[in-house]
This record gives C-alpha cells, structure tokens and sequence, in this order.
C-alpha cells in the first residue's frame, strides 16, 4: 500500500477533519472515523481473514440463536424428556394462573378508581350545592 495516501490510519488533516465532521454530521460516524484513525493499521486484513474473524465473533450467537429456536428438541434421554416437557407444562400453566390473578385485579383497581372518581365527583356536586348554571348558590 502507498503510505503517502491521504486516507491512511494516521492523524493526517484529511482523517481529523473527516473524523470532526462525521462527529458534526451524526456522531458514531465520528466514532468510526476515529476508530480507523486509531486502529486502521490492524485492518489489513483480506476475505477470508474477515470472515474467520466474524465467525469467532459471532458463531456463538448464531449457535444460541438456533437452540432457542428448538425449544423442546429432544436430547436423547427419554426420561429428561419428559421430566422437562412437564415441567413446561406446569410453568405455562402458572403463567395463565398468573396472568388470569393479573386480569382480575385490573378489573378490581379500575372498580376502585370509578368508586373514587364517583365519589370525588358526587361530593364536588354537593359542595358545589348542584347548580348547574354556573353560579353559586348563597
């Protein structure tokens, strides 16, 4: 490569002024342009480089991705099989318990917050000593 590029890894006035003005214009462009400053030197990588990197990087995650995908895959034991699929069983049916408990107490404050509004409502009506005309009664 030419090192007397004006693009290269380097605090350069091209990759200051490029850095300040990604910073200006939408800042993690900024913060890419200063990364290539700092570490633009180790990117000298070619293709297959690249992707063994990105395999390490997230081969892991892709792995995970696909067992949470297959929640119940079989592991080969019968026996764990089962245990687990009951399990899941009785979790999923605490959760609709939960979420029934959760309903009704919903239905229950909101019986509550209509008393109180009602309540707070009738009791402006008597202070107010219910004229409705918009004067108040001596």
């Amino acid at each position: 490569m030419n090192e007397t590029a004006l693009l290269r890894p380097a605090w350069t006035p091209l990759t200051i002024a490029l850095m300040v003005i990604g910073f200006v214009v939408f800042w993690p462009l900024g913060l890419v342009m200063l990364a290539y400053i700092i570490w633009g030197d180790r990117l000298n990588m070619n293709r297959g480089d690249w992707k063994r990197s990105a395999e390490r990087a997230f081969g892991n995650c892709r792995r995970n991705m696909r067992s949470a995908a297959e929640p119940m895959a079989s592991t080969g034991n019968a026996a764990f099989d089962e245990w687990r699929r009951n399990e899941m069983e009785r979790i999923e049916a605490e959760r609709r318990k939960l979420d029934e408990m959760r309903a009704e107490f919903d239905r229950y404050s909101d019986e509550l917050r209509k008393a109180r509004d009602r309540e707070e409502f009738d009791r402006f009506m008597r202070e107010r000593g219910g004229n409705m005309g918009g004067t108040p009664q001596a």
